[in-house]
């Protein structure tokens, strides 16, 4: 999607590269999150048609399986009145029945799965809008910063542009917040070292409860069967 490469590349651009490329950057990341929701609308739509597809197929199979079972009660009626023609002639019948909801099964379990993968390709779509939404609060964030920035250096630099003092202090902070700005980077893109050792020792964890679960479950089997 055009759009959402188009807002990955703003995110990543620096500020200054920003200002320099896009006139107003705050009016072009609302576009794009406008742009965002009438892409998923028109996704949803699609969806939804994908979903009513799959439910028509499934009533259609089980009005065969319906249809199967009917012929098979007029086999045995026909049978039980001495009509062996009739009921062979049900039962022909029946057969066709039961291949057309065979078939339709068969289609049907294909819909499903193919609308069971959509469901979560709009899952995964609405939660990247999502971030998308966060990721353009940020970036409105640091472009105030930055103007702000600008606008206090200006004035340092009109009333101490001559002091080492203050060049020193305005490139430690610069320092700092850079650093700052790559360790928040890092945590929205998953990078958290606390959070990834947390979640192995979760996954850890429960492996072994696992094992733990197989192993007693494998011993009650073993003295079952003794």
């Amino acid at each position: 999607m055009q759009w959402l490469e188009t807002f990955s590349l703003v995110m990543r651009s620096s500020i200054s590269s920003l200002r320099e490329k896009i006139e107003d950057p705050e009016r072009l990341l609302n576009q794009m999150i406008i742009d965002m929701d009438e892409e998923l609308l028109h996704v949803r739509e699609s969806v939804a048609a994908a979903i009513a597809d799959e439910i028509l197929l499934r009533k259609k199979a089980s009005a065969a399986a319906d249809d199967a079972t009917q012929w098979d009660e007029r086999a045995v009626s026909a049978l039980a009145r001495g009509d062996e023609t009739g009921a062979r002639s049900a039962l022909e019948q029946k057969m066709v029945a039961e291949q057309r909801a065979s078939d339709l099964t068969t289609e049907h379990e294909k819909q499903r799965t193919g609308t069971t993968r959509l469901q979560e390709a709009v899952r995964d779509l609405e939660d990247k809008i999502r971030q998308a939404r966060q990721k353009r609060t940020l970036l409105l964030a640091r472009l105030a910063r930055a103007d702000s920035t600008q606008r206090i250096n200006a004035a340092l630099d009109r009333t101490e542009g001559t002091s080492a003092f203050a060049q020193f202090n305005r490139l430690e902070q610069r320092v700092e917040r850079a650093e700052a700005m790559s360790e928040a980077w890092d945590r929205m893109d998953g990078l958290d070292p606390e959070a990834r050792e947390l979640e192995r020792k979760f996954a850890e964890e429960e492996r072994r409860q696992k094992v733990e679960s197989q192993f007693e479950e494998l011993k009650r089997r073993v003295q079952g069967e003794q």
